[in-house]
């Protein structure tokens, strides 16, 4: 690691996988060995610097990808919030309309009541021109 990347640990890569091929493959008894990889073999370092390589643009739009991610999830839990409250006002809207659609057969039902009992045809309020005719219209003017 140092001749590849200076005496400086600081700038080393947690992970060369060129170099650990390099020295799984070197030859004696133990090729294609790599020793704290557990069982990892030649092929899955190939794989892994094949990724490697590309590793560093692949982080930051991972990094992109997880704050987008953040973003959507805050907007969608906000939007669900928004959702929740139209939900209830729509809800305590459709309760205060029959609320008044109740009151308003009361009342009907009361003044109904009170033309009934009094005897007389009282003129009904729900009905156009209370059971009386509409006035005649103004006489025509004389033709000369």
């Amino acid at each position: 690691m140092r001749e590849r990347y200076e005496d400086d640990t600081l700038t080393h890569p947690e992970f060369d996988p060129d170099l650990w091929m390099e020295v799984g493959s070197s030859g004696g008894p133990d090729k294609n060995r790599v020793y704290g990889l557990s069982n990892t073999t030649a092929d899955n370092l190939r794989s892994a610097r094949s990724v490697s390589t590309v590793g560093s643009s692949q982080s930051k739009e991972f990094v992109a990808l997880q704050q987008h991610t953040a973003q959507l999830t805050e907007k969608y839990d906000h939007l669900s919030a928004e959702y929740a409250q139209l939900k209830a006002s729509q809800a305590q809207q459709r309760a205060e309309s029959e609320q008044q659609k109740m009151a308003y057969e009361q009342l009907r039902e009361m003044v109904m009541n009170m033309a009934t009992q009094s005897g007389t045809c009282a003129p009904n309020p729900f009905l156009p021109y209370n059971h009386q005719p509409p006035p005649p219209p103004p006489p025509a003017p004389p033709l000369y």
